[in-house]
C-alpha cells in the first residue's frame, strides 16, 4: 500500500483525534445542559436527525462486512445486506410514535416496557439492551485498529485508547445533547469524504471486464436468498435494542421530522455501504482476489494499496471520523439507558459521569485482548435480539394481546434460545454444535449450512409460540385457581390504557397542561 511515513501517519491520525476533541468540548461548552444530559426529547428537526441516524447507523466495521458478503454472494448479497440495513431505520418513524404516546415521559424502549410489563421485564430487556451496546463497542474499537493497522502498518492500540479517552471527555461534559451535535457534524464529514474516496477509487482501479461474467459475481444465488430473511430479521431486531436510535426517535420535534430524518437516512446508508461493499467484487475483477476469498472482508483495503498516498489519508481520516461519531452514540446511549434503567433518573449528573468513565475500562481491556472477529460479536447480538424482540412488541397490539405479563414475555426470550439451542442439537446431531449455534459459530456466509438460517427462524417464531403457551398455561392456572378458591377471575380484563395524542405539528417537550396534548382512555 502506498503508505505514509510513520511520522505522517501518527500526524494524521493524533490531529483527527485532537480535531474531535476540540469539536466536542466547544460544543459541549456551548450547548451542555444538566436538563439534556441524558435525553433532548422533542427538540429536533428533520435533517439533524438524519445526520444523527446515519452516524449511529454505521461504524467503521461496514469497510470489512459489507466487502466480505459482496465477495462472496456478490451484487445479490451485498444489495441484500445493505437493503436489510437501511429499512429498519424507516421502521423507527412507524413504531416511534406509537411508543411515545403510550410513553411519552420516555426517552428509551426499556421506559415503555416498564409502563407496559412492569420494573422486571424492563430491567430483562435493559440487561440485553446494555449487552448488545456492550458488544458493539467492542466490535467497533476492535474494527478501528483493525483499520488503523492496515492503513498504516503501527500498532493501533495509542489509537484506540486515544479515541476512547477523546470520546469520553467530551461526552462526559456534554452527554447527548453534545452527541447529537457532533453527529451532525460527523455525518457531514462522512458523506463528503465517503465521495472522495470512492471517486478516487474509481480513478485508479483497472478492472478486466472479462472476468466479471465467469465470476458469477452478478448473479443470483442461493445464499443471496437465504440472507434475504436471515439478514432483515437480525438487523431489524437489533436496531431495537440500540438504544441511541431511541435517544433521537424521542428526539424529534414531530413524528414529520422523525418520518424526514428516517427516510433520508435509509437511503444514504444504503448508498454508503453498497459503496464501500462494492470493493467486495472489483477485487475479484481487478484479478486481486478470488470468489469466497479468505481475504474477502479485507477487499477494501486491498484496493487501496494501489492507490495514492493522498487518498489512503483520506481513508484514514473517514475511519477516524466514522468510529467517533458511532463509538460516542453507544457511550451516550448506554449511560442513559444505566440511569433510567437502574437508577430511574435519580443519580447526580456527576455520578453518571463518573460511570462513564468505569464503563471504559472493561470495553478497552475486551477489545484490545478478546475481541477478533467483528462480525461474529455482531451477530451473537443479532441472535439475542431476534428471540427477545418479537414478544415484546407483542404489547403494543394491545386490542389482541392485552393478557399479556412481563412474566409471559421473559418465558419466550428464554424459551427462544432454548429451542434454538435443541434445533442446533437436532440439526447438527451433537449438544456441543447446539451450543455453537447460539453463537453463531459457523457465520451465516455457508450456503450449503441452513443451520444459522434455521436458528433465525426459530428464534422469533420460536419466541413467540413460548410466550403465547406460557400465557395460556398462567390463564389456565388462574382459572382453575379461581373456581376452587371461588374468587373472581380478572386475568383476562382489559386494563386501561392512556394514550397521549400531540397536535401533528407540535414537538413532544409539552408538559401535560399544555394544550396541545390530549389524553385519551381505551
Amino acid at each position: 500500500m502506498a503508505q505514509l511515513s510513520s511520522q505522517g501517519n501518527n500526524a494524521i491520525i493524533y490531529l483527527s483525534y485532537a480535531f474531535m476533541l476540540f469539536t466536542g468540548l466547544f460544543l459541549a461548552w456551548k450547548f451542555a445542559s444538566t436538563k439534556e444530559f441524558l435525553s433532548a426529547n422533542g427538540t429536533q428537526r428533520g435533517i439533524p436527525l438524519a445526520l444523527n441516524f446515519i452516524a449511529s447507523a454505521m461504524g467503521v466495521g461496514i469497510l470489512t462486512t459489507y466487502a466480505q458478503i459482496a465477495n462472496i454472494s456478490g451484487l445479490h448479497g451485498l444489495l441484500v445486506y445493505t437493503i436489510c440495513g437501511a429499512i429498519p431505520i424507516v421502521g423507527f418513524a412507524l413504531v416511534g410514535p406509537l411508543i411515545r404516546r403510550r410513553c411519552p415521559d420516555g426517552f428509551i424502549l426499556t421506559e415503555w416496557v416498564r409502563h407496559r410489563f412492569g420494573p422486571i421485564t424492563a430491567l430483562y430487556l435493559s440487561g440485553f439492551t446494555c449487552l448488545t451496546m456492550f458488544l458493539f463497542m467492542i466490535g467497533e474499537l476492535s474494527a478501528i485498529r483493525g483499520a488503523i493497522e492496515t492503513l498504516t502498518g503501527l500498532n493501533a492500540l495509542g489509537a484506540v485508547i486515544v479515541e476512547v479517552g477523546v470520546t469520553t471527555i467530551y461526552t462526559f461534559f456534554g452527554g447527548f445533547r453534545v452527541s447529537f451535535i457532533t453527529d451532525n457534524f460527523q455525518g457531514a464529514c462522512v458523506l463528503i469524504l465517503i465521495i472522495i474516496c470512492a471517486a478516487g477509487m474509481g480513478s485508479y482501479i483497472e478492472i478486466d471486464t472479462s472476468k466479471v461474467g465467469p465470476s458469477g459475481l452478478l448473479k443470483a444465488n442461493k445464499l443471496g436468498w437465504q440472507l434475504v430473511y436471515i439478514l432483515f430479521v437480525a438487523i431489524l431486531t437489533n436496531d431495537c435494542f440500540m438504544s441511541g436510535f431511541w435517544l433521537r426517535t424521542f428526539a424529534s420535534r414531530s413524528d414529520k421530522d422523525l418520518w424526514i430524518g428516517t427516510s433520508i437516512a435509509a437511503v444514504v446508508v444504503f448508498v454508503v455501504c453498497t459503496l464501500v461493499g462494492t470493493p467486495g467484487f472489483l477485487a475479484v475483477w481487478s484479478g486481486d482476489l478470488t470468489v469466497g476469498d479468505e481475504n474477502g472482508y479485507n477487499a477494501f483495503f486491498i484496493l487501496l494499496e494501489k492507490m495514492p498516498r493522498w487518498l489512503v489519508a483520506f481513508v484514514i481520516i473517514f475511519c477516524i471520523v466514522l468510529s467517533t461519531c458511532t463509538f460516542d452514540s453507544l457511550q451516550s446511549a448506554m449511560v442513559s439507558t444505566i440511569s433510567n434503567d437502574i437508577f430511574r433518573n435519580k443519580l447526580h449528573t456527576n455520578y453518571v459521569r463518573g460511570m462513564l468513565v468505569l464503563l471504559m475500562v472493561p470495553i478497552v481491556v475486551l477489545a484490545v485482548k478478546v475481541a477478533n472477529n467483528i462480525l461474529q460479536i455482531y451477530l451473537i447480538a443479532d441472535l439475542v435480539s431476534a428471540a427477545v424482540i418479537p414478544s415484546v412488541f407483542l404489547g403494543l397490539a394491545d386490542a389482541w394481546f392485552w393478557f399479556l405479563t412481563g412474566f409471559d414475555v421473559m418465558v419466550g426470550g428464554f424459551g427462544a434460545l432454548l429451542g434454538v439451542f435443541v434445533f442446533g442439537t437436532v440439526y447438527y446431531g451433537s449438544a456441543r454444535e447446539g451450543g455453537k449455534l447460539l453463537l453463531i459459530w459457523n457465520g451465516i456466509y455457508d450456503s450449503e449450512d441452513w443451520g444459522a438460517f434455521g436458528a433465525f427462524v426459530i428464534a422469533p417464531v420460536g419466541g413467540t409460540i413460548f410466550t403465547l403457551i406460557c400465557a395460556a398455561l398462567r390463564l389456565g392456572a388462574l382459572y382453575l385457581y379461581s373456581k376452587v378458591s371461588g374468587s373472581e377471575f380478572t386475568a383476562l380484563d382489559r386494563p386501561e390504557t392512556v394514550i397521549v395524542e400531540h397536535e401533528p405539528s407540535k414537538g413532544l417537550s409539552q408538559t401535560d397542561d399544555d394544550d396541545s396534548l390530549k389524553k385519551v382512555v381505551v
